[in-house]
């Protein structure tokens, strides 16, 4: 599905529920409204855009009302603006307009009646199923009433949070614009930033809320937004799709959220509308062992470690994470970075940045050498002599081992503790020197590095050798 005015905007390959990421001032609002102006000029069926500041508080105003039952262009002009400050009031009007359009669907509708399941009260309950605290209650005037959920006891409007004040009021236009829709036309629900004054949880809510709405409803969602947490929520949803809008471009090609961007939108979400990402940036990683190496060196430090880890699966994944990351980064961040980590393989340490994404190679092999420096190795109360000794013991014990081939191999290269492919005999040789896991014991000392417990020494086998200069250099500078 595409949408497109010559001149104006063109969007192609949506689906039924559509992100537009952004930062601010990139102009997804002004992208939103000449879409919303475009659709109603062609009378395609309802369309809705829904203001970013949305003000007022749940109240009955009778202006409002009389506006909203007069209808015209008034609606659709005040809704254009950015900041609307009796929007919440709009949305109490509404209220009573829901109700009439259920009592309606129900009375033309045969398969409804028999459907005992769908009442003004259900749908009302939907509404109530996203909110932990508060209540509607159906009110004698023909709106309703704020409660507690816990003591019961009824709460004025300007008493209950701005995110509960902010998700009834969303709520409430979602489900009128849902009973508003013509099911033999295409419909559009236009949100920007549905997510301000929203707990990640409740921004969880929402996209759920809109998920079942638009299972069971012709109508597609356009969402302009920063947060990552709303795209997060999507990640399992196969109709959702999204696309990242820099510097006022009036295109955007939309994609399905595939497994890269499962695994990263999590961590993402976890800093939605925040500096957080940008104290505690994303280091992309080979694997789960990488992972746990950096969530203990993480720990070690107490938040000195500026990182927050994730796996790619595998180096040939790296590439197309890295992609990934760089576009969110760009899209939704003022001035962040992101970080990626290789082991160094068999090809050269050096690697360039991409920016905003910086780039580290381990100077060693992989990441299970780091295991054998000499600061790993005194973490443990042992030292290389040691360890030496017990691999010729057990050479000389295990000759029938399906990995004594690989393990005299590292005995002959004169023991190259750092370039050695170790995967196959890694945990002989841990076993060999310590009963912990090795990820920790290895996290544990990069740790102390950073901690300035251990000297920089960038000698032969010292751990600084093997993380290499540039990935030291971060560590110990940040």
């Amino acid at each position: 599905m595409n949408l497109t005015e010559d001149g104006q905007f063109n969007l192609t390959n949506l689906s039924k529920i559509n992100i537009l990421l952004g930062k601010n001032g990139c102009g997804k609002s002004t992208l939103l409204k000449k879409i919303e102006e475009h659709l109603t000029i062609q009378n395609i069926g309802e369309v809705n855009y829904v203001t970013p500041e949305r003000g007022g508080a749940l109240r009955f105003e009778a202006g409002v009302e009389q506006n909203v039952i007069t209808g015209g262009s008034w609606t659709k002009d005040v809704k254009r603006v950015n900041q609307w400050g009796q929007f919440k009031n709009y949305s109490v009007a509404q209220y009573r307009r829901l109700e009439t359009l259920i009592n309606r669907e129900i009375s033309n509708d045969k398969r409804v009646r028999a459907d005992f399941s769908i009442t003004f009260d259900t749908t009302i309950d939907t509404i109530n199923n996203l909110l932990s605290n508060i209540k509607i209650v159906n009110s004698n005037n023909g709106f309703f009433d704020l409660y507690s959920k816990e003591t019961g006891k009824k709460i004025e409007p300007d008493k209950i949070s701005s995110g509960e004040s902010e998700l009834i009021a969303l709520a409430i236009e979602c489900l009128t614009f849902e009973k508003s829709c013509d099911p033999n036309k295409t419909n559009y629900l236009l949100l920007d930033e549905p997510d301000v004054h929203l707990h990640p949880d409740l921004q969880s809510n929402l996209v759920t809320f809109l998920v079942e709405l638009v299972k069971k409803n012709k109508f597609s969602v356009i969402i302009a937004t920063h947060s990552t947490a709303i795209l997060g929520a999507l990640v399992d949803y196969s109709d959702s799709r999204f696309a990242i809008l820099i510097n006022k471009s009036i295109d955007a090609t939309f994609k399905p959220l595939d497994e890269t961007y499962r695994n990263i939108l999590p961590i993402f979400g976890a800093h939605p509308l925040s500096n957080l990402f940008n104290q505690n940036p994303i280091l992309l990683v080979e694997g789960d062992d990488d992972v746990r190496i950096w969530q203990q060196a993480i720990r070690t430090t107490k938040g000195e470690i500026k990182f927050y880890p994730c796996s790619v699966g595998g180096i040939d994944f790296m590439s197309g994470y890295e992609t990934s990351v760089i576009d969110i980064v760009k899209g939704v961040y003022d001035n962040a970075k992101a970080f990626s980590l290789r082991d160094k393989d068999d090809g050269n340490e050096n690697i360039d940045d991409i920016l905003p994404l910086i780039r580290f190679k381990l100077s060693c092999r992989a990441a299970e050498n780091l295991f054998l420096t000499d600061e790993v190795l005194s973490g443990l109360n042992t030292n290389w002599n040691t360890l030496q000794s017990d691999i010729e013991k057990w050479l000389a014990t295990y000759p029938e081992h399906q990995y004594f081939t690989t393990m005299e191999s590292f005995k002959n290269s004169n023991y190259d503790r750092k370039e050695f492919d170790l995967k196959d005999v890694r945990n002989i040789l841990i076993g060999l020197a310590t009963s912990k896991p090795w990820e920790v014991v290895v996290g544990q000392t990069i740790g102390k590095l950073v901690l300035k417990e251990l000297p920089l020494d960038f000698g032969d086998n010292k751990l600084c050798n093997y993380l290499g200069l540039k990935l030291t250099n971060h560590l110990t500078t940040v």
